[in-house]
Order: structure tokens, then sequence, then C-alpha cells
């Protein structure tokens, strides 16, 4: 086609000849940017609009393009229709089908004011505002089940751990909920990514802004945002706002992935503090025995794939000079693939962990095992005057004894603790139980029974208020 534009491309009048079939191969991307056929469509027929508020298209022409619209948009939903081998992306399909549509006359009008790179600009922004709100929905719901099993557990204890080894006790309440906090942080981290995210690049055209005096903030109004970007140079090239959602994805990964680590540990027969429920394991081809924790550990593999695709468009981003370049055709698979990514694992893990039968007996056998309660003693030594850097070395060398002879700290008798130090008195055993260990950590954020149910009242009444759908 020497001269014209390109079937399904939306260039080629100054070109002698079409692509190569390579160049096209490299160039197609309707593989992946198809899912935004909705997004593409809103924006044409806010576009249309505005062009005929400015004069540029007559009433009749924007009512023949919006019947066309919606009907492009019943036959997507229906996938009805498909790309063709010869469309670029999803901007020149629209142009190709909607000229079959209504005609060259006016289907080829609607290019006049814009252009593809504040299109997609301006898509990518509207694809990651919806898919952040089924995101925020499902983080919302696995918040609330850790709150209700954290509500079951009562007053249970469990040991907490640094390092991995033993080192107090803790409610398992507490425990639980101290994998809630997280995901709230990712809730806060959507809305205030949200508000950066809420102004359209539409109208700041190929980079120099629109020539043409289209209603930019009409459109962006008719799109649902806040307004218009201040510079159309930063408007069509700037991608941060999709690194910054590519990082709360990620961070979300994370956050999972660290219960997902503890549930495969913790289900397995030398814990044995939790057995998941059969709807959520898999079996093995070979041992007939097996019972594998696969939603855990899919969910810390694909968090791997999560920091992928983050560090990916960063590389991609950190030297592109303005305004617009082809590499930002590089944004959009990771985003597509993030969101894909988590809203598949996030409703698995919120099945697995509401399933999943916590073994309390196992935990609180545990819960004062490895010496957890040396700090107790040593706490309580110092309510005795005992300086601090003494009540350390009196308890460590207890411990010490302890090891030595095969005992836990309260199996000692009260020769023993007396031939260690005077300080080290009968009175010392009222700190050596889980519960009272738990009791006395009654400050703000502790552990103690009471603190636990304030904390859970304020997370049950900051995720009421989070919810606002």
């Amino acid at each position: 086609m020497s001269g014209q534009t390109h079937e399904g491309a939306l260039w080629g009048g100054r070109f002698g000849s079409g692509p190569s079939y390579e160049m096209q191969r490299l160039s197609k991307s309707t593989h992946f940017d198809w899912r935004l056929v909705p997004y593409d469509l809103d924006a044409t027929a806010a576009h249309a609009t505005a062009l005929k508020e400015r004069g540029l298209m007559s009433a009749d022409a924007l009512a023949t393009v919006l019947s066309a619209l919606e009907k492009i948009g019943h036959d997507f939903q229906s996938e009805a229709i498909a790309p063709g081998e010869q469309d670029e992306d999803v901007h020149g399909w629209l142009e190709r089908i909607l000229i079959e549509a209504v005609g060259p006359a006016i289907g080829g009008s609607l290019r006049a004011g814009r252009s593809r790179n504040d299109q997609i600009a301006t898509f990518i922004r509207l694809y990651m505002r919806d898919t952040s709100r089924a995101i925020r929905h499902i983080l919302i719901e696995l918040v609330r089940i850790l709150i209700s099993r954290s509500e079951e557990a009562g007053e249970r204890v469990m040991p907490g751990r640094t390092h991995f080894q033993h080192a107090q006790p803790v409610l398992v309440a507490h425990y639980l909920l101290a994998h809630a906090w997280p995901l709230v942080r990712d809730i806060s981290r959507i809305d205030d990514w949200a508000k950066r995210n809420n102004v359209s690049p539409y109208g700041g055209g190929a980079l120099a802004g629109g020539g043409l005096g289209i209603d930019a903030e009409g459109i962006a109004r008719e799109l649902g945002f806040q307004g218009v970007m201040e510079n159309s140079l930063d408007g069509t090239s700037s991608r941060d706002s999709v690194a910054e959602f590519l990082y709360i994805t990620t961070q979300i990964g994370i956050d999972l992935s660290r219960l997902a680590e503890e549930i495969v540990i913790l289900t397995s027969a030398e814990f044995g503090y939790m057995s998941l429920h059969d709807s959520y394991a898999t079996g093995s081809s070979m041992m007939p025995q097996k019972k594998n924790p696969d939603i855990a550990e899919l969910t810390r593999g694909k968090t791997g794939r999560l920091i992928g695709n983050l560090t990916g468009l960063l590389a991609t981003l950190k030297a592109l000079p303005l305004a617009y370049n082809r590499d930002l055709q590089e944004d959009k698979e990771p985003v597509f693939d993030s969101v894909d990514t988590l809203l598949l694992v996030m409703p698995a893990m919120a099945g697995m962990i509401a399933s999943l039968t916590l073994n309390y007996e196992r935990m609180e056998e545990q819960a004062t095992k490895g010496f957890s309660l040396a700090t107790d003693v040593a706490d309580f030594l110092v309510e005795q005057g005992v300086p601090f850097r003494d009540a350390h070395e009196i308890v460590g060398q207890l411990v010490a004894h302890c090891e030595s002879k095969g005992l836990e700290l309260h199996e000692c008798s009260d020769e023993e603790l007396a031939s260690i130090s005077p300080h080290l008195t009968p009175a010392t055993r009222s700190v050596m139980t889980a519960e009272a260990s738990v009791a006395r950590k009654s400050g703000v954020g502790g552990t103690a029974p009471d603190q636990v149910a304030k904390q859970r009242a304020a997370l049950a009444a900051l995720i009421e208020s989070l919810d606002t759908d």
C-alpha cells in the first residue's frame, strides 16, 4: 500500500513500501494489548464527543460512531471479534474495524488530535486503576480471614521466634495479626498510589500537546480522572506510575510469600503446628502418604516472578530520553502478568488460610522450649532490684546449667536455682509459664491478651473503614 496508511496500522504515508515480515513480527502487540480494548473504546467515545464539541465532527457522525463503538464493545465481551493478522496494535485494529463499520470518512477522522503515545499512556493507567481495585478487594478479605482466625485462637500460645530460633512465647492470635498488618499497609499503598495515578495524559498528543483545541479536561472527566497531567512531554513518556504499581504488586507478593514460607515449614511433621485441608493441598505421583503445600510453594515461587517484572521494567526505564520511545511498549506485559499472578495466587492463599487446622496443643507444648522464658526471668530479677546487666549474666548461667543437665528452666529445683544465684528464689517460678510470659507483655503492641484484643478491634475497625465498595 505504497503512499497510504497500512491496513491495521496508523502510519505509512511517507513510506514507499510496507514493513518487512520481521518488522511486523517485532512491532505487533495485539497478542497482549488486546485486553485494553474496553479502554480504547471508552476513550474513543470521549474523543469523538470532544471532536463534535470542537466542531470537527457532526452530531450525526458522532451518533454513528457511538453506536458502532457500543456494538464493538458487545462483540468484544462475547468474544465474537478478534484482532486480525495485519493489526499492529489495538489502536490500529480499532481504526480498521471502525472504518469497516462506519466508512473511511467518519472512521478515519477519529485519529485527529490524538496519538498512540497519549492513548497508551492513558489506557495503562485505566487498566491499573481497575485491576488495583480487584487486588485491593481480595486483600481486605485476606485481612478479614486473619482477623477471624485470630479470634478463634483465643488466648492459646505458641513459640515466637527470632533468627527462626525459639525466642519468647506469643499468642497465636498475635502471630496471625502480625501477618495481617503488612497487607493493610499494602492496601494503603494502593490508595496512595491511586491518587497519583488518577491524572490523565490524554491530550498530550505525540509529545507536544494537541493542536486542535480538543477539551482534554472534559475527556479526563469522562474517563474518571481527576485532572490532566501538567506537561505533555512528561505525560506521554513517564511510567513511574507503572513502576510504582509493580512495586506494590511485588510487595504484596513478598508479604504473602513470607506467610507461605512459614506455612510450608509449620505444616511439616517436625513442627506440626498446622495442618492443610485436603482441598488446598496436593499429593505425590509416587508417594501415597504425601500432602504437599503447593499453594504456599507456588505463592513463594511466583513472588520471584513479580520481582522480575518490577526489576525488568526499571531496567527499561533507567535511561530513556524524552519523550516517547518504543521501549515503553515493554511496560504492559509486566503489568498484565503481575496482575494475573496476584489474582491467581491471592484467592488460593485466602482459601488455604481460612481452612488451615491450627494444632494448638502442639504449639503450646513447644511454646516454652528452647529456654524461651529466660528473658522473663531476667525481667523478674530487674523488678527485684537486680541491674539488668547482672540479671542477664545470672539467667545466662541458669540456661547453661539447664542445658548441661537436659532441663527446662522450670524443671530446676530450688536448690539448683539458689546455687546459681541467691536472687533466683522460688518466687522466680511465677514467671516460668507461657501464660505468665504473654501476660507480662502488656504494653501497646504487645502479646498480652488484652492488648491483642485491642489490636484486633482496631484492625477490624480499620478494615471496615477501608472497605469502600
